[in-house]
């Protein structure tokens, strides 16, 4: 009934769907098996994508050939480009979306990507031959082969779902969980643990009074994500979202409801996300706080249903809905669903290659929540990446790997192969250390030209590339010998509150003044306007950002080099690190243990310090 594959994509939420393009598109027959064709792309949590780093993230997809970002232009209701107030390595963009409508379409451009087939079952355990993956078996007993198989499996692995006192068995409210996998990879060696996410209600909007809200715009320039030509949202036509705060009082409710809390009754053994706590963790940590911030989210262009961003909760349904009557704007609100917790099996990272291949499986791959991250945008791009490499294994071809400085893609898996996690892992800023080189800005200039080289990205995205890049170096050219003098520039400077000229001098060295922008000086300055004579606002706005970062992006790309030294500088496979009697034991554990593949992966280990690593230099010296 079914051929052999080359690559077997388990799950269709935002890690299967990537996997399964990028693999198809690269010229691998794909099948994708998820256990229900209606949820494909499902967004199950909120309906937004992007945002803090995870809106670089989506942006590097992109950049890539993945189809995150189209589908999240596709589906725009609004569009904000966050941290615009600090440097450009901080912009994030986030776009809400409109939640059906992502899923039909990323469903419409999955069926139409040639070499994808779907099938709609539970994988109940992998067939595994001499050490390598060889297929999957089905609920209802299929037994299909592949050369690779990616396992993308969510919150669905012996996913049991928790309101208040009551708890059963699901991977999403009204889904079902997924049986067997866990248990089959545990017999093989792998280690499992559990985490634990959780979901705010659903509020009909209708129910609501916005007057007493905090409204919020989308930008009054709409970038998006895809770097392809495709028809952003108009700015008149975004949907605007609101604010509101809890309160002492909400606080008191939502207290009484703790007895009966599977989190501080011990029935969630699972961590939660650190960083996207629930309301009663909110509360409980933070007891100095007398409000918390609540962002009032449509879920789409033709339903009135809300999303309560910031009150995830796993509370007794009667306590969230005492307290959430008590918030401003929600005094007669009506349930459309409570919030809920989920707790789900995952397998630590530290088992995988840099590939997101599992040590102990060839050709298995992880990728998503099966991982320990959270969040669409970390899921998404472990699924590209693993779907690049199961294509790669599955013709014989080297892996692809991103390292740390090129993409926050590859800091992302650097973190969890190095350092694994014990908490829902977010991408943020803050976790990368060269976020002057990976703005959201550039990722086309950064990962393009590899993409197509693999064969992903297509010719039309390196034509654009190509182009942008050869528009900003004429411009910036153009910039560095332009002459400017006291008559052209005088009232301009007066307006801006900048000291005026004294002697000509150049464009270039003028845009590098604190608050001058190019935009303003073409507006400002006719001649300067016709000689560069360009409109494409992201265009001026790339020429900016490379010319007054200049030094910070210099310096950045000295300490890639410096760091790449290490890189460079490669461990022997077979490496017995018992023999290092120099080292903490901890270190020498954690070394055994990850098997790193050079110096600077050794480096990163949490618990291996800088000594640790020059004493296993000399011993490799020897």
């Amino acid at each position: 009934m079914f051929p052999e594959y080359d690559v077997i994509v388990v799950g269709a939420g935002h890690a299967g769907c990537e996997a399964a393009a990028a693999a198809a598109n690269m010229g691998s027959k794909v099948l994708l098996v998820t256990m229900n064709m209606q949820t494909i792309a499902q967004m199950s949590c909120n309906p937004a994508m992007g945002g803090i780093a995870k809106g670089q993230i989506v942006r590097e997809i992109d950049a890539m050939g993945g189809y995150s970002g189209i589908v999240s232009d596709k589906s725009t209701i609004q569009f904000r480009m966050l941290n615009k107030s600090k440097g450009p390595g901080m912009w994030s963009p986030r776009t809400q979306n409109d939640r059906h409508l992502f899923a039909a379409t990323w469903r419409e451009m999955l069926e139409h990507t040639l070499n994808v087939d779907f099938w709609q079952d539970m994988v109940k355990g992998l067939i595994v031959s001499r050490g390598t993956i060889a297929g999957i078996v089905t609920g209802m007993g299929e037994e299909i082969r592949a050369k690779c198989v990616v396992l993308t499996n969510g919150t669905f692995l012996n996913g049991v779902i928790h309101i208040g006192e009551k708890q059963f068995g699901g991977g999403r409210m009204g889904e079902k969980g997924a049986t067997g996998i866990t248990e089959q990879l545990v017999e093989y060696g792998f280690e499992s643990a559990r985490l634990k996410t959780g979901t705010p209600p659903r509020i009909d909007g209708r129910s609501l009074d916005y007057s007493k809200m905090e409204i919020q715009d989308g930008d009054e320039e709409v970038v998006g994500f895809s770097y392809l030509p495709i028809e952003k949202i108009k700015t008149e036509a975004q949907r605007c979202c609101w604010v509101t705060y809890t309160s002492p009082e909400v606080h008191e409710i939502l207290k009484t409801g703790f007895e009966q809390s599977p989190m501080y009754q011990g029935r969630i053994k699972g961590s939660g996300p650190r960083y996207c706590p629930s309301i009663e963790d909110k509360i409980s940590r933070f007891a100095d706080r007398s409000r918390h911030q609540l962002f009032v989210e449509p879920e789409g262009w033709n339903t009135v249903e809300i999303y309560v961003n910031g009150f995830s909760t796993s509370l007794p349904e009667h306590v969230q809905y005492k307290a959430l009557r008590m918030v401003a704007g929600f005094e007669n609100c009506k349930f459309f669903r409570p919030g809920y917790a989920i707790e789900y099996d995952y397998f630590p990272p530290t088992q995988l290659k840099f590939t997101l291949e599992t040590k102990l499986i060839k050709n298995l791959f992880f990728a998503g929540q099966i991982n320990g991250t959270t969040g669409y945008e970390e899921a998404a791009c472990q699924g590209l990446m693993a779907g690049i490499n199961a294509s790669r294994n599955a013709h014989e071809q080297e892996p692809v790997v991103l390292q740390r400085s090129e993409a926050y893609i590859g800091v992302l898996i650097d973190d969890l192969i190095n350092k694994g996690t014990d908490e829902p892992y977010r991408m943020f800023t803050s976790r990368a250390e060269f976020r002057t080189l990976l703005r959201q800005d550039n990722a086309d200039l950064r990962l393009t030209e590899l993409a197509h080289k693999i064969g992903l990205a297509s010719d039309q995205r390196l034509d654009l590339m190509n182009a942008k890049k050869d528009k900003v170096a004429r411009i910036k050219a153009l910039l560095a010998d332009f002459t400017l003098n006291k008559e052209m520039t005088d009232q301009f400077l007066i307006d801006k509150d900048s000291s005026v000229l004294l002697d000509k001098t150049k464009a270039g060295k003028l845009l590098l003044r604190p608050g001058i922008g190019i935009k303003e000086m073409m507006t400002a300055i006719p001649a300067l306007n016709d000689a560069i004579n360009e409109a494409d606002p992201l265009i001026l706005e790339q020429v900016e950002i490379q010319m007054k970062y200049d030094v910070y992006i210099e310096k950045e790309q000295e300490l890639v080099k410096k760091m790449s030294t290490l890189e460079e500088l490669m461990i022997p496979e077979n490496f017995n690190y018992d023999k290092l009697s120099a080292i903490s034991t901890e270190a020498r554990q954690k070394l055994q243990k990850i098997k790193p593949r050079t110096l600077g992966q050794a480096s990163r280990i949490s618990g291996v310090n800088p000594s640790d690593v020059q004493i296993l230099m000399v011993y490799m010296g020897r």
